[in-house]
């Protein structure tokens, strides 16, 4: 029978469970990554399971997000994952190195092989036909323990990609395009597979580019396949030997099939606040920008580096405009440095920032009080760069370059210059010693604890009845940003309950501190919420603080995939209104409860949730399978398997 990509690697690895669409499945993991704004709670919690050691092919820590060292919580953090990774046997990625996403497609990702890692950019490493899944950090360390990995049967669309692109044009309109198609909801238990003649006019770092923002549409993944282009990436990489052919079956078939001309694309950008905003650059053309930001785990390939020295190489940036350049890994800042492109850039008045997320993420290179800043990255969520009331436009190295030379949003083409024509280098200077990698005696190391970590906390079993308030009620494409605050405040991510004093902080300021309040007394805390809720990172903080503030339900229109099995993971009940109408219904403050609610989780029943102001019954669903309903009426997944064992 033909099969499509993901059809071929998925039931390869498929340890439980029938290949049936929509129906549970569980899958073995080849590959795990975290990094240090999830991994320092992803291994608290492997400890916590009791396994004596790393039992994947391959599992990589990297330090890329808080390596701003300012106080001493982020180098106590960075200790500690270097220590405790040196003890369970996980290769140590030094701060420096570069961009997880980037140096794990440069040294480590093989196609046809599984990766799950603590990050919801990890699709990156469908660029080089892996199939590469986001997840919360406790769903990593259970596979880092040799567990699978549990997620719904995808349905699968095929991208199917035609001609080339124009001049000035490249994968991050690609990608763009496909959002503005798709938007950034309900697309959740989707893979994108990508097929086409036009692919084979794709390097991997564009594929890169492009299955990276999946992210950014709620799918699963997205994959392209193994072709000579791959092969000829990891031959330069100085790993050909782990290349292998992977392609769609004649025949292969999909749930839905979405042609994409690529001569036919234009520049594009996404507008604040959403990745989904997406407009014609030419309809925002002129705009004043204050700053350029290049890089992320999105656009800091050799390719676009290149592509941007290629611009600014002999010409300087606009007075009225900083830039900063983030190139992606160790590997592409030497490259540049050698073959002079790092001098045009530091010519031309770019600031060079570490190989790091640190600008993506807000944790540097932060923009002025209401400024506007032009990135290359895959998010412009509210707040997010640092400051709240920023304005990010998200497009492509080309026209983030045009826009630093010329101070507002330009076309490129405008520019007079001739377009850069980049070639991958037929080999890259491999030097893997920033890479620590375990050895034989890794047992005897002794795991560094510094006074800003503490356990992974934990539930209570599921109560019989719930009976709370709704501490806060919000709207449509709530983000885990809007949850838990990036940016600064990631520091803390190692102390749950130092972290959860900033839950909501940009919505609600008193959030944390009421829902306090309630838990003293006995008061379960619910969230109300619309469309989409739980959009963005992967961080299991947004699942996990709410429930060491109380929360015990979070009551939405619709939830997307990763928050919703992190909230199930930590034993707080995802409840999807059966009734959309029924949001318009309930108030801040309101008092709502379900009798019986765990005997009806139980039973798989719908949840009838009482106002007790209005006097309204609430019906919401929560579809979960059975595993997951085991886990939450233990109180969460770490209580299930210490419990089961």
């Amino acid at each position: 029978m033909s099969q499509n990509i993901v059809e071929k690697v998925l039931q390869a690895h498929l340890r439980e469970g029938g290949y049936v669409p929509g129906s549970e499945i569980a899958v073995g993991i080849d590959q795990t990554l975290v990094h240090d704004a999830t991994g320092t709670m992803a291994f608290l919690q492997f400890e916590a399971l009791g396994v004596d050691a790393v039992r994947t092919d391959r599992s990589v820590t990297y330090i890329d997000h808080n390596t701003q060292q300012i106080g001493f919580e982020n180098s106590d953090d960075h200790l500690y994952l270097q220590s405790v990774s040196a003890k369970y046997g996980a290769v140590y990625s030094r701060a420096g190195n570069g961009i997880c996403h980037q140096v794990h497609l440069e040294r480590f990702g093989k196609p046809g092989t599984t990766l799950l890692g603590a990050d919801s950019h990890t699709p990156t490493g469908g660029g080089i036909g892996q199939i590469a899944i986001g997840a919360g950090g406790l769903d990593v360390a259970v596979a880092m323990g040799g567990g699978p990995f549990r997620l719904a049967c995808p349905r699968v669309y095929l991208v199917k990609l035609a001609g080339r692109l124009r001049e000035w044009v490249s994968a991050k309109d690609v990608v763009l395009h496909l959002l503005s198609m798709l938007s950034t909801k309900g697309n959740v238990g989707v893979v994108l597979e990508y097929g086409g003649e036009g692919v084979q006019g794709l390097g991997v770092p564009a594929r890169a580019t492009i299955a990276n923002m999946g992210a950014e549409m709620g799918v699963t993944t997205s994959i392209f396949p193994s072709d000579e282009v791959t092969r000829r990436f990891l031959k330069a990489q100085g790993r050909e030997n782990d290349w292998r052919e992977l392609s769609a079956d004649p025949g292969a078939r999909y749930d839905r099939v979405i042609e994409i001309d690529l001569a036919a694309l234009e520049p594009l950008v996404a507008a604040p606040h959403s990745p989904g905003n997406v407009m014609r650059l030419a309809d925002v053309e002129g705009l004043r920008v204050d700053q350029v930001c290049i890089g992320s785990c999105t656009n800091s390939s050799y390719r676009d580096m290149m592509t941007a020295a290629a611009m600014l190489g002999g010409r300087s940036i606009h007075p009225d405009t900083s830039l900063g350049i983030a190139p992606g890994s160790r590997q592409i800042l030497r490259t540049l440095a050698r073959n002079g492109a790092l001098d045009q850039l530091i010519g031309a008045g770019a600031r060079i920032l570490e190989s790091a997320c640190g600008f993506c993420v807000g944790v540097h290179f932060s923009p002025k009080s209401g400024g506007v800043s032009v990135r290359t990255s895959n998010r412009n969520f509210e707040g997010r760069s640092g400051t709240q009331d920023a304005r990010v436009y998200l497009c492509s190295p080309e026209a983030a370059a045009a826009a630093a030379l010329t101070g507002r949003l330009t076309a490129p083409e405008r520019l007079g210059i001739a377009c850069p024509k980049i070639q991958e280098p037929e080999a890259y200077a491999v030097d893997d010693s920033m890479f620590i990698f375990p050895d034989a005696g890794r047992k005897e190391a002794t795991v560094f604890r510094g006074p800003n970590i503490g356990e992974p906390p934990r539930s209570e079993k599921m109560t019989r009845d719930l009976s709370g308030r709704v501490m806060i009620k919000l709207g449509d494409n709530i983000t885990t940003d809007h949850i838990t605050p990036a940016g600064a405040r990631l520091k803390y991510r190692s102390n749950v309950p130092k972290y959860s004093e900033f839950v909501f902080e940009n919505v609600d300021p008193l959030f944390s501190r009421r829902c306090l309040e309630n838990k003293t007394k006995g008061i379960h805390n619910i969230i109300v919420a619309g469309e989409s809720y739980g959009q963005g990172s992967s961080r299991e903080h947004a699942s996990m603080c709410p429930m060491y503030l109380g929360v015990k339900a979070v009551i939405a229109k619709s939830f997307e995939r990763i928050h919703s099995a992190n909230l199930v993971n930590f034993g707080v009940l995802p409840l999807v209104l059966r009734n959309p109408a029924d949001y318009d219904g309930i108030l801040p403050d309101d008092g709502l409860s379900a009798e019986n609610w765990r005997e009806a989780v139980a039973r798989g029943q719908a949840i009838l949730v009482r106002n007790e102001r209005s006097g309204a019954a609430i019906e919401c669903r929560c579809a979960l399978t059975e595993k997951q309903t085991a886990v939450v009426l233990a109180g969460g997944l770490l209580n299930h398997i210490t419990c089961t064992r």
